[in-house]
């Protein structure tokens, strides 16, 4: 079988379209983010750029989790524009900057969100703590 030249532009587009296929999966897969990566991430785009708010810690729960330790998670509600929202945050990998005792059922707090989206929003993050002692 012979190769035809004028199909040859065609093959070599595509072979190029196939390696360019494969470098973008590849790097794709190594600039991946871990899911604590895209929480830090979030929390600190919050703390600089979220509005603040009252709320009220309506409870601290710790969770079994996939038998890897506990999950700790600070449940609140907050109001924005006659919306009520109620949240909660993993707060296992801020346990530094977070004393559990001290949070308890009413306790007052402000609230940072996103004022694009109200429902996306934090109580504490490395920078900023909204409890109240």
């Amino acid at each position: 079988m012979t190769l035809s030249l004028r199909l040859l532009p065609y093959y070599i587009g595509g072979a190029a379209i196939l390696a360019g296929g494969i470098a973008a999966y590849v790097l794709g897969r190594v600039r991946r983010k871990s899911p604590e990566q895209r929480e830090r991430e979030r929390r600190q785009r919050i703390s600089l750029n979220g509005r603040i708010t009252d709320g009220t810690v309506i409870d601290v729960s710790e969770l079994a989790h996939n038998g890897s330790g506990t999950l700790q998670l600070l449940i609140y509600q907050y109001d924005v524009a006659g919306v009520q929202y109620e949240a909660s945050q993993d707060i296992t990998h801020l346990r530094p900057f977070v004393d559990l005792h001290t949070c308890r059922i009413g306790l007052p707090a402000s609230i940072k969100y996103d004022p694009q989206n109200p429902g996306n929003s934090i109580v504490i993050s490395e920078g900023w703590s909204g409890l109240r002692s």
